[in-house]
């Protein structure tokens, strides 16, 4: 696109790298940064009494019918902001035990994140879940001494 007859050379020359910048302001915003909510709950399953801790009961049908335990206490609630390819770690059990989440894809109806368990620098699980919107996805964790580990997970896009 060529501007002609709108002044002086000289004037052009001087006022492009405003136009540009112009430009990319207006057009910046309508970029898409892919970013995603998620809630992550460390929860400890054992049999080892007996009960539901009540901040599970959204997920407690879920976790009767796919695990057999007695007991589920939730250890940790995090609300995590992951963004494109940006790896967020979170601690559990005293920081032997780490969870690294990685958003990996976003489409419409999905979201497809890769989850590592690591247990003293070596990894015990490495997979990839696609999430929907208002789903949570139960993956069952490292062994305890008296039961395991679920990570529940769950996205707002």
């Amino acid at each position: 696109m060529a501007l002609r007859g709108t002044g002086p050379p000289h004037l052009m020359k001087k006022n492009f790298p405003f136009i540009i910048l112009t430009l990319i302001l207006i057009l910046l915003p309508s970029i898409p940064f892919a970013q995603v909510q998620t809630r992550l709950r460390v929860i400890r399953a054992s049999n080892v009494g007996a009960g539901v801790d009540p901040a599970l009961t959204d997920v407690h049908s879920q976790l009767g019918s796919l695990f057999n335990f007695t007991s589920y206490r939730l250890l940790r609630n995090e609300s995590l902001s992951l963004s494109l390819n940006q790896p967020v770690s979170i601690s559990a059990r005293e920081g032997k035990i780490m969870i690294e989440i990685t958003l990996v894809g976003l489409q419409k109806g999905f979201t497809e994140l890769r989850i590592r368990v690591i247990r003293e620098g070596k990894d015990i699980l490495n997979t990839q879940v696609r999430l929907s919107p208002g789903r949570t996805v139960l993956i069952g964790g490292p062994k305890l001494r008296e039961g395991v580990i679920i990570y529940a997970l769950s996205a707002r896009f």
